[in-house]
C-alpha cells in the first residue's frame, strides 16, 4: 500500500526537528565538558597529582589521544568530501559487471576512497541500492576503512621501526574484504537485506555541497572523537589495573593472545583512524596479537553489528558479522604470520 504525499511530507516535517535537535545537542555536550574541565581543571590537576596510578593512566591517555587526533581530523575531512562531492553514481559505474572483477575493484577503491567504518555503512548501502552488487559493495565496506592511506600512515606512525606491521595490516584487512565479498556473492540471499526504496539522492535536496561536507564532517568527527575517547581510556586503564604479569603470560600464549584481542576489538568498537595508537601502548604483547586486533576492528565491532542492522537488517546482521569476526582472525593471523613470524 502507497502512503499518502501528505503523510511522508507530515512525518519529515515532524522528523526534520528531532533530527535537528539530535546534531546540535552532540556539540552542546562538547562544548559544556570543555567549558566545565577549564573551570575545574585545578581541582582535577590536584586530584591526579595525588595519585601516581591516576598520572600514569593520563599520561598514556594524552599520548594516545595527541598521536591519534591529527589522522582522526585528516580522515573526517575526506570522508566529508567524498560524502559531498563523489556519488555513488560514479562509483557504480566503474565497477566492472563480472562479480568476481567488481569485488576486487571495489576492494581495492577503498585504497582511494578513505573513510571510517561509520560513514562506510550508508555508502554501501547507497551502492547496493543504484544497482551495485551486494558482494561488491560488502567488498568496500571492509577495505574502505581498513586500507586507505590516512590508515596506514597512522599505523606507521604507531609503531615506528617497524614497517611490517603496516604490510601486514594492509595484506589482512584486504584479504578479509576479498574473502567476505566472495563469501556473500556464493552464499548470501537478497532475503536477508531489508528492502527500501530506490533512488535517495546524494546530497539532500535544498542543500549545497559544502553543507553536505560540513555535516558529515562534523558527524564523523565527532562520533569518532567519542570512540577515541573510549579507547584511550581504555588503553590508559589497561596499563593501570592490568599487571605486567598478566601480559608476559598472556604473551606467552600466541592463540589465547590472538582470541583475546580479537575480542577486545569487537568490544572497544575503536574508529580505524586511531586504533593503531590504542593498539601500540600494549607493548606488553607481541605484535601478531595486536596485529589481529588491528584487522578485526575495522571489520566488526559492537557498533558496526547496530549500525549494519540498522541500515541492512537484523537477519543480515547476525550473519554477516560473525562471519566477518572469524574471517577477520583468520586473514590477521596469516598476514602476521606471514610478516611478523611469531613477535
Amino acid at each position: 500500500m502507497s502512503i499518502p504525499r501528505t503523510a511522508r511530507v507530515a512525518d519529515d516535517a515532524g522528523q526534520a526537528p528531532r533530527r535537528g535537535r539530535l546534531r546540535g545537542s552532540s556539540t552542546y555536550v562538547l562544548a559544556g565538558l570543555l567549558v566545565l574541565g577549564l573551570i575545574f581543571q585545578g581541582r582535577l590537576a590536584g586530584w591526579i597529582g595525588s595519585s601516581p596510578k591516576l598520572q600514569t593512566a593520563t599520561t598514556v591517555f594524552t599520548g594516545v589521544f595527541v598521536q591519534a587526533v591529527p589522522f582522526l581530523v585528516l580522515g573526517v575531512l575526506i570522508s566529508g568530501s567524498i560524502a559531498a562531492f563523489v556519488s555513488p553514481e560514479l562509483l557504480r559505474k566503474l565497477l566492472p559487471r563480472n562479480s568476481t572483477a567488481a569485488i576486487g575493484t571495489a576492494g581495492l577503491a577503498g585504497i582511494a576512497l578513505p573513510g571510517c567504518e561509520c560513514g562506510v555503512v550508508p555508502v554501501a548501502r547507497r551502492l547496493m541500492d543504484q544497482g551495485a552488487p551486494g558482494a561488491a559493495a560488502f567488498a568496500f565496506l571492509l577495505s574502505a576503512p581498513a586500507v586507505n592511506p590516512v590508515v596506514l600512515i597512522a599505523t606507521a606512525v604507531a609503531f615506528p621501526g617497524h614497517p611490517a606491521m603496516v604490510a601486514a595490516r594492509f595484506t589482512g584487512s584486504l584479504a578479509t574484504a576479498f574473502v567476505m565479498g566472495y563469501l556473500w556473492a556464493r552464499f548470501g540471499r537478497p532475503e536477508w537485506l531489508t528492502v527500501r526504496p530506490r533512488g535517495r539522492g546524494h546530497c539532500a535536496a535544498g542543500r549545497s555541497r559544502w553543507a553536505v561536507f560540513a555535516e558529515a564532517a562534523r558527524h564523523d568527527f565527532l562520533q569518532a572523537a567519542a570512540f577515541l575517547v573510549i579507547g584511550a581510556m581504555a588503553a590508559a586503564a589497561l596499563h593501570v589495573l592490568v599487571p605486567p604479569t598478566w601480559y608476559r603470560q598472556l604473551s606467552g600464549q600466541m592463540l589465547i593472545s590472538i582470541g583475546v584481542l580479537a575480542l577486545l576489538a569487537v568490544v572497544l568498537a575503536l574508529c580505524s583512524e586511531a586504533d593503531a595508537f590504542v593498539a601500540s601502548s600494549m607493548s606488553g604483547l607481541p605484535l601478531l596479537p595486536r596485529l589481529v586486533f588491528l584487522v578485526v576492528g575495522p571489520a566488526v565491532d559492537v557498533k558496526l553489528f547496530a549500525m549494519q542492522a540498522g541500515t541492512f537488517g537484523r537477519r543480515f546482521a547476525l550473519r554477516f558479522a560473525p562471519a566477518a569476526f572469524v574471517v577477520a582472525t583468520l586473514c590477521g593471523s596469516a598476514a602476521g604470520y606471514l610478516f611478523l613470524g611469531t613477535r
